[in-house]
């Protein structure tokens, strides 16, 4: 089969503005994050994202004025902030439209856009205040066709009228973008380690693009099929970005970067703050090997390679990082 592989700088240019699109992996945990920051360099804007458990992927694309709605269950990066600091400060300044469902309920959607059907079920809903609130208004939805016209759908059940179940709307968006362990240059992917709802976002996209650590021969991989959980033929592009999650963890490969998700977190509380963390290594740097020398270089990125052993680094110093 021919060729997938391009650059990282011709795919991130194939999302317009405007696009609907969902990023892999949860919280600290590989994120497409070279990907995002070639989006912010290409100054994309309006874009409408659909997550579960995003972290600052999301955080640095609303703050870098790149997001005009989100559909979410919560953004955070785990032990750092408790949600993310620009996220936070655009809902609470009005400059983000939003709709919030629990973490269950959006991965239910996400199955059901790669189902094929048109909703999903569920009970998990029931007696909470994500049923009773909505952060979009009827006029907001209607303003775009690609929103639900309603959030969910509360109804009785047709096979026991003692029953009752919510219905949740499918997500199909234009892109997914997953970064990955491995891949094969004609789209094999293998994600080792929980893959969260990575599976579910690829079968709901139109155009799926994979950035991996490595490219693999095609053989290394067909040795074991049922570890390949995305099928070859949903993979529309792959980009091999070494360390391109960084400064989140890939499992087997490298932990999180905590030194860098301090300082992120750090400067991203006031605006003149993130401005300096953007210009300094995402707007000042051309390439995602130029941004890896900004961070520390080689030394920081073998501070945090993975222990075979675990998959991650037990020795990492997590806390008390000023001492």
């Amino acid at each position: 089969m021919p060729s997938k592989v391009i650059p990282l700088a011709q795919a991130a240019a194939l999302v317009p503005d405007g696009a609907t699109l969902s990023l892999g992996g949860f919280t600290t945990q590989r994120h497409p994050m070279a990907f995002v920051y070639e989006l912010i360099r290409l100054r994309r804007r309006n874009l409408y994202l659909f997550g579960h458990s995003p972290g600052g992927d999301w955080d640095i694309l609303i703050g870098a004025g790149c997001v005009k709605r989100v559909e979410l269950a919560y953004e955070a990066d785990e032990a750092f902030a408790t949600i993310g600091p620009r996220w936070r400060l655009a809902a609470e300044r009005g400059q983000i439209e939003w709709e919030d469902y629990s973490n269950f309920s959006m991965v239910a959607r996400f199955t059901a856009g790669a189902m094929g059907i048109p909703f999903m079920p569920l009970r998990s809903l029931l007696g909470s205040d994500v049923l009773a609130r909505g952060g979009l208004s009827a006029e907001a939805r209607a303003a775009d066709p690609r929103t639900s016209a309603l959030k969910l759908f509360e109804m009785q059940s047709p096979f026991d009228p003692r029953d009752r179940v919510v219905l949740v709307p499918a997500i199909h968006t234009d892109f997914a973008i997953l970064h990955v362990q491995k891949a094969t240059a004609n789209g094999i992917v293998r994600i080792e380690g929980q893959t969260f709802a990575d599976v579910q976002q690829a079968l709901c996209a139109e155009t799926v693009i994979v950035t991996c650590e490595e490219i693999v021969a095609e053989e290394s991989l067909r040795s074991e099929p049922e570890r390949n959980l995305i099928p070859m033929f949903a993979v529309h592009y792959v980009c091999p970005v070494p360390w391109g999650a960084h400064p989140y963890a890939v499992f087997n490969c490298y932990d999180y970067d905590p030194r860098q998700l301090k300082r992120y977190h750090g400067c991203a509380e006031s605006d003149a703050g993130f401005q300096t963390y953007l210009d300094q290594y995402v707007l000042g740097v051309k390439t995602h090997v130029e941004y890896l020398n900004a961070i520390g270089g080689a030394e920081r990125l073998e501070s945090l390679a993975a222990d075979p052993a675990y998959g991650y680094r037990p020795d990492l110093q997590r806390r008390r990082l000023d001492e």
